[in-house]
């Protein structure tokens, strides 16, 4: 039996190094929250069993639980890169499937039709706003695009957004035009958002409902421009779980080693 106790403990140091290593591979990635294994303690003995016979055999993955602490925010200077301060994601929208992601990588750019999107086709959402600049509505959104020319010809000269999420588009000739307001979005549970990839996520039973709000409200945050959020991966911590794991894989190899020794003994007295 030892040694099926001492291989729980080898897979499961095996599968802390998997998640360390991937937040360290993720340590320059924009937006993205770290990770961390949790374990849970096997035992076995029934209902009837004494309680103080009751032993221990080994352990098992209790789940990989993500961390949204914020991250670092760092300057860039380009006029379509956003950060949040604050608890809420942007919410985006992909341009052919309508597959809705949320994300703290605010990263976005122009393309060829106006829309602000990532690069991958997943468009930032915005409110509508009606001719008072109050949003049409706040449970809906449409996607964030900018015209490329005013009504009077003049080309688009670039955007800038507010704090309060309000997007604007400058033209040649001095006009401003309101495009929208940021849409941003709250989980009751944020941890139990699905990872995607790219620093983004889907909305789970686990994680409930998407709750869309606007920047500067309550826990949303209000919109940095210019700037993007850093992954809020410590190097040093990483480093230090990194040595702890591999300690706890070499102590299990070794709680191996020591059983296969003893049984060998065993089998060399029966001779």
């Amino acid at each position: 039996m030892s040694f099926y106790t001492s291989l729980s403990g080898l897979k499961n140091a095996q599968t802390d190094l998997g998640v360390i290593s991937h937040n360290i591979a993720n340590a320059e990635t924009t937006g993205y929250k770290k990770s961390k294994a949790e374990f849970s303690d096997l035992v076995a003995g029934g209902a009837n069993a004494a309680p103080n016979q009751v032993r221990g055999i080994g352990a098992t993955l209790a789940g990989i639980k993500q961390d949204f602490g914020l991250g670092a925010i760092e300057q860039t200077g380009t006029a379509t890169d956003f950060s949040i301060n604050g608890d809420g994601f942007f919410a985006t929208v992909h341009g052919e499937s309508g597959r809705t992601l949320y994300t703290r990588d605010g990263s976005f750019g122009i393309d060829g039709d106006g829309f602000l999107q990532d690069g991958q086709n997943n468009r930032m959402q915005i409110f509508e706003l009606d001719a008072a600049g109050d949003p049409v509505s706040t449970t809906a959104t449409i996607d964030a695009q900018v015209p490329p020319t005013n009504a009077a010809g003049a080309s688009l000269a670039g955007i800038t957004i507010e704090s309060d999420g309000v997007l604007n588009a400058a033209y040649t000739d001095g006009s401003v035009a309101v495009v929208g307001r940021a849409a941003l979005v709250n989980f009751l549970s944020p941890t139990g958002l699905r990872q995607t990839g790219s620093a983004a996520w889907e909305a789970t039973g686990s994680s409930g409902a998407p709750e869309l709000g606007l920047p500067g409200n309550g826990q949303y945050g209000t919109i940095l421009a210019g700037s993007l959020e850093r992954s809020n991966v410590d190097l040093a911590e990483e480093m230090v779980g990194l040595i702890s794991a591999q300690r706890n894989f070499q102590a299990n190899a070794k709680a191996i080693d020591t059983a296969s020794q003893l049984s060998q003994t065993i089998i060399n007295l029966r001779t």
